[in-house]
């Protein structure tokens, strides 16, 4: 479809613009509601719904502990993540890594 938009009135250039600006506005709206549709079909599928799959969280198994403070077995770290303050100060006594492994 072309139009010649020098032949048009102001009032019908406004017209469709304001049509245009209302089509791009709840054009956003129609595809969220396609997709969504489209995950529901496809949770339904597997024999879920969508809020049960939107509720799960994912698991995530324990890691084991790697090392121990030598002076309080019970303070642990798995060796991820920042260091805990025991670690730091053993290493900077010029203990190794190492040397804290459980």
């Amino acid at each position: 479809m072309e139009l010649d938009l020098e032949k048009l009135s102001l009032r019908e250039l406004r017209d469709i613009r304001n049509k245009v600006e209302k089509a791009i506005s709840t054009f956003e709206d129609r595809r969220k509601r396609e997709a969504l549709a489209a995950v529901e079909n496809a949770a339904r599928e597997f024999g879920f719904t969508f809020a049960d799959l939107a509720n799960a969280k994912p698991t995530r198994g324990k890691v084991a502990a790697k090392y121990a403070d030598p002076s309080n077995p019970e303070s642990t770290w798995t060796g991820r993540g920042r260091k805990p303050r025991w670690v730091v100060d053993a290493l900077d006594a010029g203990k190794a890594l190492e040397d804290l492994e459980i």
